[in-house]
């Protein structure tokens, strides 16, 4: 069931078309990949939906409800971690938490336990009376989703959440997000530069650039439209020539790319790595080390823009 639905979003600034009949939906307890490069639309896209910009044309509901229509019931579902921190540094964790908490409309035992709750899912429990100000970059992203999910959002909103982090609190942050959603429920719209990070938490993405729909769907499924090849990569001591090019008639190899001793394979159906062994052991060729690469979504984008994604 979709739980955000998001239909023909169009935004101009002055001359400057910024999203461009945008669509896409959500499903309830899903982990949903937004990619796009700067300027691609992202941010604003991200404020619309929070109704923090009104859109020109187009609808967004969250949970049923009209984020245009109906705004304050609309936000009461949403959880929302900005790029930039929103925290008070003067403050303790637990102020803050305790802040932001009354501000959702807690209080009293249910925002000790939520407070509680939140610090533990963030690993900040040992650090909870220390002012933020000495925390690392890393501790102040776990408090910022921390503040975030005080309310049990049904919807939370990542936007590059693991910017400039730790790698122990990057760890925490894909444990926490994987959690909530099996445990909770939740449903997390996850933001990022980082390809590997969408490969490694999101089945659904959406890849816009310049404001338009560049791949919106299952992410092998996207893949797959691009790309109906992986490769073989075959580092060895002594190949020659005339190995290389026997390997290329080999059926199933599409393309075949020797340098310094290693062969990359661009492979097909009908591939059969037996076949090749076969040849290299015919030519008595020393085998260091074989890998398979499947493709990334990096090359995906690469091949649909024309541009890298950090570009």
């Amino acid at each position: 069931m979709s739980i955000v639905e998001v239909k023909n979003v169009t935004k101009r600034f002055n001359d400057k078309l910024v999203l461009d009949n945008v669509s896409y939906s959500v499903n309830e307890g899903e982990i949903f990949g937004f990619i796009g490069p700067n300027g691609a639309g992202k941010s604003t896209l991200i404020n619309i939906m929070t109704s923090l910009l009104v859109p020109d044309s187009g609808t967004i509901k969250i949970c049923g409800y009209d984020i245009l229509k109906e705004p304050i019931k609309a936000k009461e579902f949403i959880g929302y971690v900005p790029q930039d921190l929103a925290l008070m540094e003067e403050l303790t964790a637990y102020d803050n938490l305790e802040f932001f908490g009354a501000l959702y409309g807690l209080s009293g035992k249910l925002l000790k336990e939520r407070i509680a709750e939140a610090l533990k899912v963030t690993g900040l429990e040992d650090t909870k009376k220390k002012k933020v100000k000495k925390f690392s970059g890393g501790m102040k992203r776990r408090l910022n989703i921390a503040v975030a999910i005080l309310h049990h959002p049904k919807v939370l909103i990542l936007d590059e959440p693991t910017v400039g982090v730790d790698p122990q609190s990057r760890n925490y942050i894909f444990a926490f997000i994987k959690n909530i959603c099996k445990e909770w429920g939740s449903t997390v719209i996850y933001t990022s530069h980082y390809m590997e990070e969408i490969e490694e938490l999101c089945n659904r993405v959406f890849i816009m650039d310049l404001g338009k729909e560049v791949a919106y769907g299952e992410r092998e499924e996207i893949k797959a439209s691009v790309f109906s090849n992986n490769k073989i990569i075959i580092e060895t001591q002594n190949i020659c020539a005339d190995t290389v090019m026997e390997l290329n008639k080999i059926e199933g190899v599409e393309k075949i790319l020797d340098s310094d001793n290693i062969i990359t394979l661009t492979i097909g159906v009908n591939f059969k790595l037996a076949n090749v062994l076969s040849i290299l052991e015919k030519d008595s060729v020393n085998i260091k080390k074989i890998s398979y690469e499947d493709v990334k979504l990096e090359d995906v984008f690469l091949a649909l823009t024309g541009k890298n994604l950090r570009d």
